[in-house]
């Protein structure tokens, strides 16, 4: 089982251009697997972490619902925003600057075959690493993500989650909000739950601005310690 995994921040990259090159990459994997299948060739899989910041842009899950967009084309343009339909699971999300967004594309039979654990492990990378900073994050039950305050009527979202699986090779991921314009947020219904509010990592810390990097840094550190990983970093791939 290879247990590397190609480490690659990408900076602030367009929603399109990074989605186009994460389905190469699993794309790559996937057709490895099944010539390893067809063939017994025996060729190792890759295993992939894009770090990357996106311009505004609003993304709806294959099984969302498009009413949970709050505002028309013009209001997206005027803001600045994009808006696509997706791969993944879930609803809906908004990507944005201030906003640490994560991608891991990994052949799971190179760490274990379970979908349930391997988003279980992504929040309680985002989980331990809030600790870091005194917060108590949370899972709240039936909603994937990572919360503050579950079960209190404060309950708030700081990290979405929708991932995509197949021929257990994962892709989309995770979104921490950090130094993230939380008005943007007021144009949608997150992740199609209404009644709870969204918060970000300096909102929470009382500080104008997080650094970002430090937070990547203990992302970085948990990933690797759940899922007994070694990274590789990796120059820009787009």
């Amino acid at each position: 089982m290879n247990k590397k995994v190609a480490l690659q921040d990408l900076g602030c990259k367009d929603y399109k251009e990074t989605w186009d090159y994460q389905e190469t990459l699993f794309k790559d994997i996937v057709d490895t697997k099944v010539r390893n299948r067809r063939e017994d060739a025996g060729l190792e899989t890759p295993n992939h972490f894009l770090f990357v910041e996106h311009p505004h842009v609003y993304t709806l899950g294959k099984s969302g619902d498009i009413n949970n967009l709050l505002v028309d084309e013009k209001v997206l343009k005027a803001k600045g925003a994009t808006f696509y339909k997706i791969n993944r699971g879930g609803d809906i999300t908004y990507h944005g600057p201030g906003q640490v967004v994560g991608y891991p594309i990994l052949d799971l039979d190179n760490f274990f075959t379970d979908i349930h654990k391997y988003l279980r492990f992504l929040e309680e990378m985002v989980i331990l690493t809030l600790a870091e900073y005194g917060l108590k994050g949370q899972r709240s039950e039936g909603e994937t993500g990572v919360w503050l305050d579950v079960g209190t009527p404060f309950a708030r979202k700081i990290c979405a989650m929708g991932v995509r699986a197949s021929r257990w090779v994962t892709m989309h991921g995770f979104a921490l909000n950090i130094n993230t314009d939380l008005g943007y947020f007021d144009m949608m219904i997150p992740c199609g739950i209404k009644d709870k509010a969204v918060t970000s990592l300096n909102v929470e810390l009382g500080q104008k601005e997080v650094d970002m990097e430090e937070v990547k840094v203990k992302l970085l550190k948990h990933f690797t310690a759940l899922f007994e990983a070694e990274m590789v970093k990796e120059g820009a791939g787009v």
